[in-house]
């Protein structure tokens, strides 16, 4: 029997104690990239609901890890990429969003006009939290005239209404649930 793409990602998924600070529970989810079963297996299943319809036109990575799932995706359905940067990151004209974090706040960069306007544009990260980035991405996008069809994460935290937060907005999936 063939493993399902959630399974992949529980599976390969390494748990790291204490980082990046002591309570912390890290999931490091790189190894689902290096394997290229899973790494395919996890980009068709994020893009699946997706895919239908209308569609996409691009897909839009979140830093760091969620340019991995991007590519993979955008490869898989011949459709461009758009890179959120954290700020100072981008030469040349950018559009900024900041947003809040649990201490303080942080900002997002994306360079305009390197798509049509009206572009349908799915957003990919690979852990949703509290929604925040995801929620100063899909604001980037709209500002720089493109469409978020949709939001796709690996890993969904309990507890932390990261979904809540943007299904207002879009269609959110996710390969998995765990605790926060």
């Amino acid at each position: 029997m063939t493993e399902t793409a959630a399974a992949l990602v529980e599976r390969l998924t390494a748990i790291v104690p204490d980082f990046p600070k002591p309570g912390i529970l890290f999931r490091d989810v790189t190894p689902v990239f290096s394997d290229p079963v899973a790494f395919g297996r996890v980009c068709e299943a994020l893009a699946a609901p997706f895919a239908v319809g209308a569609g996409f036109q691009a897909v839009a990575g979140i830093e760091a890890r969620g340019f991995a799932l991007a590519g993979g995706i955008a490869a898989q359905h011949q459709v461009g990429v758009l890179t959120v940067r954290k700020a100072g990151k981008l030469p040349g004209e950018v559009l900024s969003e900041q947003y809040a974090l649990e201490y303080g706040e942080a900002e997002l960069e994306l360079r305009p006009g390197q798509l049509p306007q009206g572009t349908r544009v799915l957003v990919v990260d690979d852990v949703l939290a509290t929604g925040g980035t995801a929620a100063a991405t899909i604001t980037l996008l709209e500002r720089a005239g493109y469409e978020a069809i949709g939001f796709a994460s690996l890993l969904e935290l309990d507890g932390l209404s990261g979904r809540e937060r943007l299904e207002p907005r879009l269609p959110v999936t996710t390969l998995g649930r765990v605790p926060a």
